[in-house]
């Protein structure tokens, strides 16, 4: 998110998500208002420089042909708030898919701090002149904070992932993280937040699965291990992740994309005992909304059962982290030598 004015959005937010001042309560709608300008004291100001661009080459030195990767959204996928390049979570994803395939990627980041699911079709277009064969989306918190109700970010989401399917480019879609474990937020505002976020994730999942794409829950990039471990994994503002945590993020992401470019373990099949397999996609969008790292996949087609279309729900193994690179701007300096 670009502004730290955004958690007092949230308030707002709430009251009018909700249907109406009315509706929430005039005495919780006060409360509300003043728990957001406490958390956006304690976040203080934002910060006037963009993060780096981990757009170019990974993988130097190893064979081609070159895989070429999209990330799009928010300052999440942009890796606000980190100093180097090769912190931003574009760079891990992109070396640990450069690592993991043993090809060159080229990486074109296109995220922008502070967008919204409006503006992602602006995105879209720019990603399309790379010609990616994958896709990655982290997008929503913003919507959240704005008061966008997950109806309208469902169907503006729609409809830029119709776009890139037309393109026939492979889809991987990051849900909305987690908002409700932001520490600045206060209960009831941090009550709110969580289901509106797990409210988001859920709409995103559905539209994903539904396009053809792959969605994997990002509730741990600001939940459970963030929760457990805040001065590990958020940054200094105690909103966006850190270094490490901008890392684990995109550990979360690495398994799917990989499976979307064909190219994840052999033996990792779906295991009923973990809660895997084929459901119901409401319910299954439902449970990965509360579960960091669970998988759909919408890419088999297993068709639909009595309670409308199934999709596989699974929670893929973690790669192995590597270190992250500093792109290289020409594919040259990528060559093997």
């Amino acid at each position: 998110m670009s502004r730290t004015e955004t958690v007092r959005k949230v308030a707002s937010a709430a009251a009018v998500g909700g249907g109406s001042v009315s509706a929430l309560g005039l005495g919780l709608y006060g409360v509300l208002r003043a728990e957001a300008m406490l958390a956006r004291r304690a976040i203080g100001d934002p910060l006037d420089e963009p993060p780096p661009n981990p757009s170019g080459w990974y993988g130097r030195k190893r064979p081609g042909p070159a895989i070429r990767v999209a990330l799009l959204g928010d300052s999440g996928a942009a890796g606000y708030g980190v100093e180097k390049v090769e912190e931003t979570p574009g760079a891990h994803l992109a070396s640990g898919i450069a690592a993991a395939a043993d090809r060159r990627v080229y990486l074109g980041c296109f995220a922008v701090v502070g967008a919204q699911t409006s503006h992602l079709m602006d995105q879209v277009d720019r990603a399309l002149l790379i010609e990616p064969e994958l896709v990655v989306i982290s997008i929503g918190a913003n919507d959240v904070t704005h008061g966008v109700l997950p109806g309208q970010a469902s169907k503006e989401l729609a409809d830029c992932l119709a776009r890139l399917r037309a393109a026939g480019v492979k889809i991987v879609m990051g849900t909305c993280p987690d908002l409700g474990t932001v520490r600045p937020i206060s209960p009831p505002l941090k009550q709110w937040a969580r289901m509106m976020s797990r409210r988001m994730a859920t709409a995103q999942a559905i539209v994903c699965v539904e396009a053809g794409g792959r969605s994997v829950s990002l509730a741990n990039s600001l939940g459970p291990e963030f929760d457990a471990r805040p001065l590990d994994l958020f940054g200094p503002d105690r909103f966006h992740p850190s270094a490490e945590g901008y890392a684990a993020f995109a550990g979360v992401l690495l398994p799917t994309a990989l499976a979307a470019l064909g190219m994840g373990p052999v033996d990792d099949a779906p295991r009923a005992a973990r809660g895997e397999g084929i459901k119901p996609l409401q319910r299954a969008a439902s449970q990965a909304s509360r579960t960091p790292g669970t998988e759909l996949d919408g890419t088999k087609g297993p068709g639909r059962g009595v309670r409308g279309l199934l999709v596989e729900l699974r929670h893929r193994r973690r790669q192995p982290q590597v270190e992250a690179e500093k792109p290289s701007d020409s594919l040259d300096a990528a060559e093997p030598a």
